[in-house]
């Protein structure tokens, strides 16, 4: 079987005061499953991984029942492969007018349905702000900050907990991640 690189998104961690969960206890809950070359990046629940031929759904629910077996978190996870991620990251038409990556938001999309329920939002006019999508992905600009963002409020609310978002510069972070070579096993 060939190794695979994976990203997992685990949504809503280490927000506030709830959900907490150390990135090494993440990083070592991944490592349990099989799953070899654990890095996580930033405090917010990214983790990138190693795998033989598993099904990025799968592997989902697998962190999420040992979130909440472990450490007694629920939490929905998204995991993408590295080639999804690459695809996420060129069909980004929005690059050309985001001048702050930090708040440009890529929507991780589940499935068709969502992207369905994201294009009647693309055809609306959102002023200085943007929205559009790809195949896997919805994007936000929001040059006054994700918080006064009235795109990414109703893409949230059209989405509900069936998504999790990230900023570019997070993204490109765990695809570079992805890219670098894997880690020396123990004792090697």
């Amino acid at each position: 079987m060939t190794s695979q690189r994976y990203i997992a998104l685990i949504r809503g961690i280490n927000v506030g005061r709830a959900k907490r969960v150390a990135m090494a206890d993440l990083r070592a809950l991944i490592e349990e499953l099989g799953y070899r070359d654990v890095r996580s990046v930033l405090n917010s629940g990214n983790a990138v991984f190693t795998a033989d031929g598993v099904e990025p759904g799968v592997a989902a629910a697998a962190i999420e029942e040992q979130l909440v077996l472990k450490l007694g978190v629920a939490a929905r996870v998204m995991v993408l492969g590295s080639e999804e991620l690459a695809t996420v990251l060129a069909e980004n038409t929005l690059l050309p007018q985001a001048t702050d990556h930090a708040r440009l938001l890529v929507f991780i999309l589940g499935d068709a349905a969502m992207r369905a329920a994201v294009a009647s939002l693309c055809e609306r006019s959102w002023g200085d702000e943007a929205l559009a999508i790809g195949q896997r992905a919805a994007y936000v600009w929001c040059p006054e900050g994700v918080l006064a963002s009235a795109a990414a409020t109703a893409l949230g609310k059209q989405l509900g907990d069936k998504t999790t978002s990230r900023n570019w510069n997070t993204l490109c972070k765990l695809y570079a991640l992805c890219k670098e070579p894997a880690l020396a096993p123990p004792g090697a």
